[in-house]
């Protein structure tokens, strides 16, 4: 186990929180023998992580041990039929030469040798699918005009050496998050394992856009691969198709095509007769998106909705080794539990009771336990297993990182919106504080705007304010996941309505309580939370400070120059954007505000932050010019912050402005912002 580096206050060091493992990225070996997970810690320079492989026990008795060690650190995607991991790296091999190699494919035998790269292409590895006859799938971005692997790097090379970063785009879109598309676009290669290396083999050309971002299996017996596959629509739009791939020719042929629907996460079954797919019915401005789980035969034929009547969105599927389930996590009243659907009757059967939130989902081959990492809004992951036979039992494992103290207590809230809506949030409370000693309020509202705040999260931790004697309000208002299809509905297209109203509301509530200090609040949010923080500070003076991340204000502007623009307008028409602009009320703001915003985001560009801040600044009415907001800039960062030290820079101006604000304390400058 990796050591404590920082017992005792966590949460209120700052330099001892960015130093916390973090577990991540869970694998189960063919045979159910090994489990493998990754654990991000700093490097030796403390500017960015850096993630290790370790072992942990299925059967929870033996302590993890570490398999992998290196500068550039290691990603886990699989094993191979008789138990070799296998695992992308950038790290130099044994007898390189450069320290900027493309991220490449290793194995490490299961006797303990030492790994060996067995792939690496110059376009490097990204997704990786393993077959139970050992045939392996590599999804990498091949320039295109290459004609294969080899030919590619004879393209890149000149490219390279003239300093060329130019990328000429023919579609849409051409940016995705934090990362330019291109100028390399997604195919298929194939190999068949076996042998020190991988011959690769181009499986499906150049096919532009269609397979970025995609998903893909392979069936058991290595012959088909199933693939999500973009087709082009009129006006800059995209929708996921559902293809089969046969892997001897790489004649493709279409499983799923619906202009309604898209299809994504292909999981082929046990006996590969099957496909279970996730469905997303695609939205317009009437109509929110709404998400099942289908199954479609391989050999061609109708999709059958599974999981359509449930009302709870499934993330990707596994299948139980009989092929008679399916596995999966959903979001439901502020959890995140494992079911378990019936592959024939789409039944639900809830195998985790807790208040969890679960992911990376393995079964195990005799189908007796499900493997995941649990989180929780009070838990950082950790690998446990679940019984598959509904009896609710949950076992943690022996992982790589040990537990972390929390500085505080965490309670429910519920309230009764308007319209009768049931609401509730979770409200993490300081140890102390009650009836005589009060804890000032932080509304903390979430992004997406379709999620839940279910989980845990290192990049906005509630208990770094906890810790400083906040009380942390993580509401989940209209829009929010796991509610059913009306609670969604009750804000699509109206951001500033329900979804404001209930975060009010809930607030209300949390305000009654005897130990929340009424008088003392603030709020904040990123993305979706940073819009609605933006329309809080347009809409209401209760608050004492606003903190906004990431955050939309011009929606005309926004939603044309985000990275999914295509997203977007199916959900607003100018009336909405009109109507739910918070730019449009910026003369009524009055509350001091703090904006902060990477440079390098695409998904909210930056251009959001600096109109608002502009807004801001130009009503000053303060005669020296003097502003009570502030505008916090990463150069170099995107929608998230993270790099360790400028997460630190993050949380510590973000508390000097609640302090100032909130608890009337003098105004401090960061350290690290001189």
């Amino acid at each position: 186990m990796i050591a404590d580096a920082s017992a005792g206050e966590p949460f209120l060091d700052l330099d001892a929180y960015v130093a916390l493992p973090r577990v991540s990225g869970l694998r189960l070996s063919p045979d159910g023998r090994r489990l493998v997970v990754g654990v991000g810690t700093l490097d030796r320079t403390k500017t960015r992580y850096v993630t290790s492989l370790w072992e942990v026990d299925p059967d929870g008795d033996r302590p993890a041990r570490r398999l992998t060690r290196s500068g550039k650190g290691e990603s886990a995607v699989g094993f191979t039929p008789d138990g070799h991991l296998l695992f992308t790296s950038s790290r130099p091999a044994p007898d390189g030469d450069t320290d900027d190699d493309p991220t490449a494919l290793w194995l490490q035998p299961c006797d303990g040798g030492d790994a060996r790269v067995v792939a690496d292409p110059s376009s490097g590895v990204g997704s990786v699918r393993v077959s139970a006859s050992g045939r392996v799938v590599i999804g990498s971005d091949l320039l295109p005009s290459a004609t294969g692997p080899d030919n590619d790097k004879e393209l890149r090379d000149p490219r390279t050496e003239a300093k060329v970063t130019a990328i000429l785009h023919e579609g849409y879109p051409i940016r995705y998050w934090d990362h330019h598309l291109g100028p390399g676009r997604t195919r298929l290669l194939v190999a068949d394992a076996g042998g020190e290396t991988l011959t690769l083999r181009d499986l499906t050309g150049h096919v532009g856009a269609a397979l970025d971002r995609s998903d893909f299996d392979v069936t058991p017996d290595g012959r088909t691969v199933v693939a999500s596959w973009l087709v082009a629509e009129p006006g800059g739009v995209q929708r996921r198709t559902l293809v089969a791939i046969d892997v001897h020719s790489g004649e493709r042929r279409v499983l799923a095509d619906d202009a309604d629907h898209e299809y994504e996460a292909p999981r082929v079954s046990p006996d590969g007769a099957r496909v279970a797919c996730v469905v997303h019915q695609r939205s317009g401005p009437q109509d929110p998106p709404y998400q099942w789980m289908g199954v479609v035969p391989l050999a061609g034929g109708r999709v059958e909705p599974l999981t359509d009547k449930w009302e709870r969105w499934p993330s990707p599927a596994r299948w139980t080794p009989d092929g008679a389930a399916l596995v999966v996590a959903a979001d439901h009243d502020g959890r995140s539990p494992l079911w378990r659907v019936d592959a024939a009757t789409g039944e639900p059967t809830r195998l985790t009771p807790d208040d969890g939130a679960y992911s990376d989902v393995q079964v195990s081959p005799d189908g007796r336990w499900v493997y995941a990492l649990r989180a929780a809004v009070d838990a950082p992951p950790a690998p446990v297993r679940v019984a598959a036979d509904g009896t609710g039992t949950v076992e943690p494992l022996r992982g790589p990182a040990p537990a972390v103290p929390l500085p505080g207590r965490l309670d429910e809230v519920t309230a009764t919106a308007a319209d009768g809506t049931p609401l509730r949030a979770w409200l993490a409370v300081p140890h102390g504080a009650g009836p005589d000693s009060p804890a000032p309020l932080l509304l903390w509202v979430h992004g997406g705007p379709l999620r839940s705040w279910n989980s845990w999260s290192w990049r906005w931790n509630w208990w770094i304010a906890v810790a400083r004697g906040y009380a942390v309000l993580l509401p989940d208002p209209a829009l929010s996941t796991g509610y059913g299809n009306d609670f969604v509905r009750r804000g699509w297209g109206a951001w500033g309505a329900a979804p404001y109203t209930d975060l009010m509301t809930v607030t209300d509530a949390a305000e009654r309580r005897d130990d929340i200090d009424a008088t003392r609040t603030a709020a904040m949010g990123g993305s979706f939370g940073g819009y609605m923080a933006n329309w809080i500070a347009g809409h209401t003076d209760r608050f004492a400070a606003i903190v906004t991340h990431a955050a939309l204000w011009n929606l005309d502007q926004m939603l044309a120059t985000t990275d999914l623009a295509s997203y977007w307008v199916r959900e607003m028409t100018p009336d909405m954007v009109a109507a739910n602009s918070p730019h449009l009320f910026a003369d009524r703001i009055t509350t001091p505000m703090l904006v902060i915003h990477g440079d390098r985001d695409y998904r909210v560009p930056v251009g959001e932050a600096l109109g608002l801040w502009w807004d801001l600044l130009s009503r000053s009415t303060a005669a020296d010019g003097s502003t009570p907001h502030r505008f916090l800039y990463f150069p170099d960062e995107n929608h998230w912050i993270l790099k360790p030290q400028h997460a630190k820079v993050w949380y510590s101006t973000v508390f000097a402005f609640l302090a100032q604000h909130v608890l009337g304390e003098e105004w401090r400058r960061p350290d690290l912002l001189g």
